[in-house]
């Protein structure tokens, strides 16, 4: 778990992984001590594949971004302004080299959890640190209400093995929800500000 926060004491071995979703091609530089570093995991994957780009506009937060391919991906194929936080920092070094190298301007800073958080946003997106535990991640995805748009939306996988089904019923004690698909166990949930 220790690489969610820090991994300044582990070696550098970049990498450069060649992803396609949805038929468009992206390289993505990962590095040790980074979420997902062999390239794209299944679950981003398919939540990537299952949002509605053509509803996604406005102001977006990747939370959590990793190397950054959620928010690469929605502002190379959304007209929408995207910030995207993650508190490691060689995962943010990383995000930034990726935008630069796939020609999209985001918006990438630290922030623990939503420290660093000072707007609202009409859509979060996230593959979240399910390995943080069950208080921090629930801090994360219900405290997404403060910071999202009346009517925004709340965008997430997780697998059934991890409580898809206990997190849907908890989250619809404060959003909206909608299970948009499942994949081998992945639920894309979609959990709406009202």
């Amino acid at each position: 778990m220790n690489h969610y926060f820090t991994n300044s004491n582990l070696k550098s071995n970049i990498q450069k992984k060649e992803v396609i979703i949805k038929e468009k091609k992206y390289i993505f530089e990962t590095d040790i001590g980074v979420f997902s570093k062999k390239g794209l995991d299944f679950g981003t994957r398919t939540l990537l594949e299952n949002l509605d780009l053509n509803n996604i506009k406005g102001d977006v937060l990747d939370f959590g971004c990793g190397y950054g391919p959620i928010g690469i991906f929605v502002k190379d194929n959304t007209e929408s302004n995207v910030d995207m936080v993650d508190i490691n920092k060689r995962s943010l070094h990383l995000a930034e080299k990726n935008a630069k190298n796939s020609n999209v301007t985001v918006n990438i800073f630290e922030s623990n959890i939503y420290s660093n958080i000072t707007k609202k946003y009409d859509f979060i997106i996230t593959n979240p640190p399910i390995r943080v535990g069950k208080q921090i991640l629930y801090e994360i995805l219900f405290k997404a209400k403060e910071y999202l748009n009346k009517n925004g939306e709340l965008w997430l996988v997780i697998s059934k093995d991890q409580g898809a089904k206990s997190l849907v019923s908890d989250l619809e004690k404060e959003y909206i929800v909608n299970v948009v698909a499942k994949n081998k166990g992945f639920y894309i949930i979609r959990a709406l500000n009202h």
